[in-house]
């Protein structure tokens, strides 16, 4: 499995599963969150950046982009999902 494949399962089970459970209409989540949560080492926001802005994120997931914001491949790089 690659890095971003890790990252989007990631998202996936530890925060839209459990927002679809808890009845939340958004997720709203950073890259430096994202990365911290997953214990990555080193500085790999831009892979976690990469995977999220994927199209292939949001049909694995089930979720519409609804906000993007932040630079392109950064730890402040922010996303807000309709889940």
């Amino acid at each position: 499995m690659s890095l971003a494949d890790e990252i989007r399962e990631y998202v996936l089970v530890a925060h839209i599963k459990p927002a679809r459970r808890w009845g939340e209409a958004t997720v709203n989540l950073t890259a430096g969150y994202v990365h911290q949560g997953m214990g990555i080492q080193g500085n790999r926001h831009p892979a976690v950046c990469g995977a999220l802005d994927s199209q292939k994120f949001l049909d694995y997931a089930g979720v519409k982009l609804v906000k993007r914001a932040g630079p392109k491949q950064s730890s402040t790089a922010f996303w807000t999902f309709e889940v």
